[in-house]
C-alpha cells in the first residue's frame, strides 16, 4: 500500500518508525510539509502534487491547517484520508466539504480514535438515542503549559485536581486545538455537539487520563483510559501514534480487529 504521510513531527516520526519495526506492508512514497526539507523521503509541499505519488492512502498529522487542503486533495487522487487534527471538524463546514469530497471521489474519510478507546462501543450505541456524553481529559500541568489553561489556572501552583475548561466538544476544539481532538472524536461518534467536554489540570497525574461517559437507550457505558505521553510530545498520547498505526495495518492486513 502506499502511503503518504502529511506532517513529520513527532506523531508523524513515530508512526513510521513503528510501520518500518512492525514489518507493515505499506510504503511510505512522500511526505507532504509547508516547506522543502532534507528528509529520508522525498517531499512535497503541494497539496496539488499529491496525485502524481499515486497514494492509497492518505494520513494528516501536521495540524488542524492541513486538514482540508490536503484532505481534498488526498481524495480527488483516489486515496482514502486519514485526519488526525480532528479539531479541525470544529471550524465550520470542514467536516462537510471533505464528505462531499469523499463522496464524489468515492473515497472514504477515515476518524481514527487517537488516545481513545470505546470509540467503537460510542458509536454503535449512537445507532439508538443518547442521553448524555461527558468525556474528561486529565494531564499533568506541564502537559497543559502553553495553552490557554496557563490563562485560566496556575498550572505551576496547584496542589489538587482543577477543572479549568468544561463546555462542548467544538469549544475545546477552539480553544485548545492540540488537546480537544480527541473531543471531536467523541462527539463525531456519539451526541454530538452536545457532547460536554471537561478540562483537568492535575499535579498528581503521571499519565493523561480519558474517561468517557455514555447513557442512553442501550445503557451506560464508562471507559478510562490512562496513557504514557508520547516521549518527544509530552502533550501528545503515545496511543495517538500507536492508532494511527493499527487504522494503517487495518488497510492491508489479512486479519482486522
Amino acid at each position: 500500500m502506499r502511503l503518504v504521510l502529511i506532517g513529520w513531527g513527532a506523531i508523524g516520526r513515530e508512526v513510521s518508525r513503528l510501520l518500518v519495526a512492525r514489518g507493515a506492508a505499506v510504503s511510505l512514497v512522500a511526505l507532504g510539509l509547508r516547506e522543502a526539507r532534507a528528509l529520508p523521503y522525498p517531499v512535497i509541499t503541494d497539496p496539488g502534487a499529491l496525485a502524481a505519488q499515486a497514494p492509497d492512502l492518505v494520513v494528516e498529522v501536521a495540524g488542524r491547517a492541513a486538514v482540508l487542503p490536503w484532505g481534498r486533495a488526498a481524495l480527488m487522487a483516489g486515496a482514502d484520508f486519514v485526519p488526525a487534527s480532528t479539531s479541525a471538524f470544529a471550524e465550520a463546514g470542514v467536516l462537510e466539504q471533505l464528505v462531499d469530497c469523499a463522496r464524489r471521489a468515492g473515497r472514504q474519510v477515515l476518524i481514527p480514535p487517537g488516545a481513545l478507546g470505546g470509540i467503537d462501543a460510542l458509536s454503535a450505541a449512537a445507532r439508538m438515542p443518547l442521553a448524555r456524553v461527558v468525556h474528561e481529559v486529565t494531564k499533568p500541568p506541564r502537559a497543559w503549559t502553553g495553552t490557554q489553561a496557563e490563562t485560566l489556572c496556575a498550572l505551576g501552583s496547584l496542589t489538587a485536581p482543577y477543572c479549568f475548561f468544561e463546555g462542548t466538544a467544538v469549544e475545546a476544539a477552539q480553544h485548545f486545538p492540540q488537546n480537544a481532538n480527541v473531543a471531536m472524536i467523541t462527539a463525531l461518534a456519539g451526541l454530538g455537539p452536545a457532547t460536554v467536554l471537561r478540562m483537568i489540570a492535575d499535579p498528581a497525574a503521571s499519565t493523561n487520563r480519558h474517561r468517557v461517559v455514555a447513557e442512553g437507550d442501550f445503557g451506560r457505558m464508562e471507559v478510562v483510559l490512562e496513557n504514557a505521553a508520547l516521549a518527544q510530545n509530552p502533550k501528545s498520547s503515545a496511543l495517538t501514534a500507536l492508532s494511527l498505526v493499527r487504522l494503517i495495518e487495518n488497510r492491508v492486513n489479512p486479519l482486522v480487529i
